[in-house]
């Protein structure tokens, strides 16, 4: 496939969480966690977009690459695309992986597994969903739902996301998992878009893509990787990661 380039949005001024990126599991700064899984993944280089100096001498203390960013950006795509500018002025890398800095958990294997659907030329976007497995999270509007048509067995084209519970009737429903892999002239597209009806009505920024057209497509996973909003989240982060 063409040449890919991996970035990882982060800032200090998460609502829920204030100054998440540097948070420790198990020893570690999250954001440090997310950059070694990106690596490990071995699909192309890794770089952290930020507007915190912080953020970027802990990254860079750990061996990675920081580029920064301004500090009035409302997206973490917004960011990233800021980034690319930066780190890739000679456009070599035609797919852009956003990944978001609180997965510690994702497998590398998984965040592979998002670039398969630009195989398609007609894909803008690839993603990733897995089977929700327990029925609470069916009607919990902090779990992303992706409704979608299947392409294959393990791939389906989104149609909608939405944090209701959906589709209706009985069969499996999948909880997107917020990693976006971007050809980049689809990137581009997209930060030029002003925010959407359904965008600023489910809170859902991949909302706004498929409002203006364009095409996700959604590679199946087997498990969904534990995200940190919460300091409650981070506390169980911390569990699982210092699990032996």
């Amino acid at each position: 496939m063409a040449d890919i380039l991996i970035l990882i949005p982060a800032r200090m001024a998460s609502r829920r969480l204030p100054g998440k990126p540097l948070a420790d599991i198990a020893g570690e700064p999250m954001i440090i966690r997310v950059m070694r899984r990106a690596q490990a993944a071995l699909i192309g280089p890794v770089l952290v977009a930020t507007d915190s100096e912080v953020i970027a001498a802990c990254v860079e203390k750990a061996g990675g690459s920081a580029i920064m960013t301004r500090v009035d950006h409302v997206s973490g795509s917004d960011r990233i695309y800021e980034a690319l500018a930066t780190a890739d002025p000679q456009h070599s890398a035609d797919i852009v992986v956003n990944l978001q800095g609180d997965l510690p958990t994702l497998a590398p294997l998984d965040l592979a597994r998002a670039i398969e659907p630009l195989r398609d030329a007609a894909v803008d976007i690839g993603t990733l969903a897995a089977e929700i497995g327990r029925s609470d999270e069916h009607s919990n509007p902090n779990v992303v739902k992706v409704v979608g048509t299947a392409v294959t067995a393990n791939r389906l084209r989104a149609l909608y996301f939405t944090r209701a519970t959906a589709p209706w009737g009985p069969g499996p429903l999948f909880h997107h998992i917020g990693v976006y892999a971007y050809r980049r002239e689809a990137l581009a597209r997209f930060v030029g878009l002003p925010p959407s009806p359904l965008e600023q009505r489910e809170k859902l920024e991949q909302l706004r893509a498929l409002e203006a057209g364009m095409r996700i497509d959604v590679a199946i996973i087997d498990t969904v990787p534990f995200g940190v909003d919460t300091p409650e989240d981070l506390e169980r982060a911390r569990e699982l990661l210092s699990a032996p």
